[in-house]
């Protein structure tokens, strides 16, 4: 093994194998949400949290992870990830009640929180500029098979074995990333003491939470007062980090506002946010007009998704070489197009009797849009960082997209509940009441795709040579 000790190929096969799983278990879950419910006695509001655990401790803790990456390097914490999230993985899969269940998801979103910021900033590391935008493109392509392949895995698991498998899965996976982190991945450490910024820990994990809690369980609680409350607390504690990072930048922020001089990753980082928003929008109401129109099996509706997967994962790596080649900007635009242009085709499809082979067309052009989409999109947003900046940035980046999937899932909730009973209200079966509202709901993803392109128009043209990203003179790598 001492030939892959730092190979970059090997280091990104190995960072993606932890990544696959974080993403994998934020969707993969939903598809066996009624056999939860059986197996455990389990109330519907306690199996939604455990959707909502996971997602939760992940959002409010990435900023946190990505600093102590910086403390502690980047390696180190990816491998505590790692053992964290596979033993919850164990706990989950071996959970007797509810109650256990929820908490071992909590667990998990934490191992999560700790291993997800340190992907970028050590493919950052390990890889040229030049040669960057290949290895987020099979970073970005794991990301996008991870979040569409999560409904078809799991329908596959719980339908041919049980649902506790959509967690021991991830078993041998989180021990052979583990076993490859300590092999091929370099000990990256900062050549200097790092402070941690107690005070902006708590305020922005506070903040992170507030804000998550309030929009993921806004309909659960029929928006009351506290909901509101919830909100505002967060955006007084969001408002309380910032003005306590912008006196902490002249020394180590957690948040540098150097970052957002950057127009690319300012633009980028407001666009995984849009995304992330636009493919729950899709996907969740989608998947449960194939189950509870069309009547398919969980299995079967994972197989209608499959082929977005299978697309989105084949020109992922080919979408973020052309990026290098010509520029992130129209590469994302031709995949924000066809997205769109995917769910449109989808919602033209939909009716109460459709047959599920009428929507592959669609499915694959929604594929080709997530993959022309993923890759270029990470790249562009790091294209200018400079490395010792790159903890910093992975951290923003990956928040913002799990606020927006966050954001993502309340909207379209909210959407899908509130059209649903109006239509029904009107004397149309459930049927036809839901093909209405899938109708309506999609109105929002194509919104937020517009409003993506409209930002891709931001990005700085490609110069005839892109420079190596500044490299922090400070910093070494270590076969550690």
């Amino acid at each position: 093994m001492r030939k892959w000790r730092a190979n970059p190929w090997a280091v990104l096969v190995t960072l993606s194998l932890g990544f696959f799983m974080t993403l994998l278990d934020l969707t993969i879950v939903n598809i066996a949400i009624p056999d939860m419910m059986d197996g455990l006695g389990a109330s519907l509001d306690q199996t939604l949290w455990v959707v909502s655990g996971y997602a939760l401790t992940l959002s409010a803790l990435i900023i946190t992870a990505s600093r102590l990456g910086d403390l502690r390097g980047p390696r180190n914490l990816f491998a505590v990830g790692l053992s964290v999230f596979t033993l919850a993985s164990l706990a989950c899969g071996l959970a007797a009640t509810p109650t256990a269940l929820i908490a071992a998801r909590v667990v998990q979103g934490l191992g999560a929180a700790l291993l997800t910021p340190q992907t970028m900033t050590l493919i950052v590391a390990v890889f040229p500029a030049e040669r960057r935008g290949t290895a987020m493109g099979i970073w970005g392509m794991v990301a996008g098979l991870a979040t569409l392949s999560g409904p078809t895995l799991g329908g596959f698991l719980v339908s041919a074995l049980d649902w506790r498998w959509i967690f021991l899965v991830n078993l041998p996976i989180g021990v052979a990333a583990l076993v490859l982190t300590f092999l091929v991945v370099p000990d990256i450490r900062p050549g200097r003491a790092h402070r941690f910024d107690l005070p902006g820990v708590l305020l922005s994990t506070g903040a992170l939470f507030c804000i998550a809690f309030g929009l993921q369980e806004g309909e659960s609680y029929h928006w009351g007062a506290g909901i509101w409350a919830l909100l505002a607390a967060g955006a007084a504690l969001a408002a309380g980090f910032l003005l306590h990072q912008r006196r902490r930048q002249a020394g180590e922020p957690l948040v540098p506002f150097t970052l957002f001089h950057d127009r690319n990753f300012t633009a980028m980082t407001a666009l995984v946010g849009l995304v992330s928003v636009a493919m729950l929008g899709l996907v969740l109401p989608f998947n449960l007009y194939l189950q509870s129109v069309l009547h398919l099996s969980a299995m079967k509706a994972g197989l209608v998704l499959a082929p977005s997967s299978l697309v989105s994962m084949t020109v992922g790596p080919f979408a973020g070489r052309l990026a290098d080649r010509i520029g992130g900007k129209f590469v994302l635009l031709f995949g924000l197009t066809c997205y769109t242009a995917g769910i449109i085709t989808i919602a033209v499809i939909a009716a109460p009797a459709s047959a599920w082979y009428a929507f592959v067309p669609a499915t694959l052009l929604t594929g080709l849009g997530v993959g022309c989409i993923i890759a270029p999109m990470s790249t562009e947003a790091m294209r200018y960082v400079p490395r010792h900046l790159a903890g910093a940035a992975s951290g923003i980046n990956n928040t913002v997209r799990q606020i927006g999937s966050v954001v993502g899932a309340a909207a379209v909730g909210a959407l899908l509940e509130s059209r649903l009973a109006a239509e029904i209200a009107t004397g149309k079966t459930y049927a036809a009441a839901f093909t209405a509202t899938l109708h309506t709901t999609v109105i929002l993803p194509v919104a937020v795709l517009i409003a993506g392109a409209l930002v891709c128009l931001l990005l700085r043209p490609r110069p005839a040579q892109t420079a190596t990203a500044p490299a922090d003179s400070k910093q070494t790598a270590t076969a550690g």
